[in-house]
């Protein structure tokens, strides 16, 4: 078994108290309410925009794979403002049982 030279001991002793100051610090810092309103705020705005553009996206490929214009894609776009809602009303779902 090979012997650990003393400057790299060394040098992973000051790595793992770093390490252990950097999780502390992380434990400590508290989220500003501005912050979490901002990242709840984008959060739910994506989750509708992504529902809403899959789904017609979805509807428009149908409607050229099928050749009939405007149905499948109305019928995506509806679906995907629901499936963009449904998610929505998940993460509030989910928002509420953590603050509790």
């Amino acid at each position: 078994m090979k012997k650990i030279p003393d400057d790299l001991k060394s040098l992973e002793e000051r790595i793992n108290k770093q390490r252990a100051v950097e999780q502390a610090a992380r434990k400590e810092a508290k989220e500003s309410e501005f912050a979490y309103a901002t990242k709840t705020g984008f959060r739910v705005g994506t989750e509708l925009v992504s529902g809403v553009l899959v789904g017609t996206a979805l509807g428009y490929f149908l409607d050229k794979l099928f050749a009939t214009q405007p149905i499948f894609l109305v019928a995506g776009l509806f679906f995907g403002g629901a499936a963009g809602f449904l998610n929505v009303y998940r993460f509030v779902k989910n928002e509420d049982r953590n603050k509790e």
